[in-house]
């Protein structure tokens, strides 16, 4: 019964593993990938115009 002792961590460490990289390949893309998208181009405008308003001698 030793060797199932030794073995049960690494394949509960193997089986965890897999469902984390599932979820993130299922996460990917899809009807998020919009929303995701959206979010970053806002903070990118957003950023972008802190700098130019930050600096108005530039423009």
């Amino acid at each position: 019964m030793d060797y199932v002792s030794a073995l049960v961590p690494p394949v509960v460490m193997a089986v965890f593993f897999v469902s984390v990289i599932v979820t993130i390949v299922k996460s990917q893309g899809g009807p998020n990938k919009t929303k995701e998208d959206d979010a970053v181009d806002a903070a990118i405008a957003r950023a972008e115009s802190a700098k130019q308003t930050a600096r108005p001698e530039n423009a």
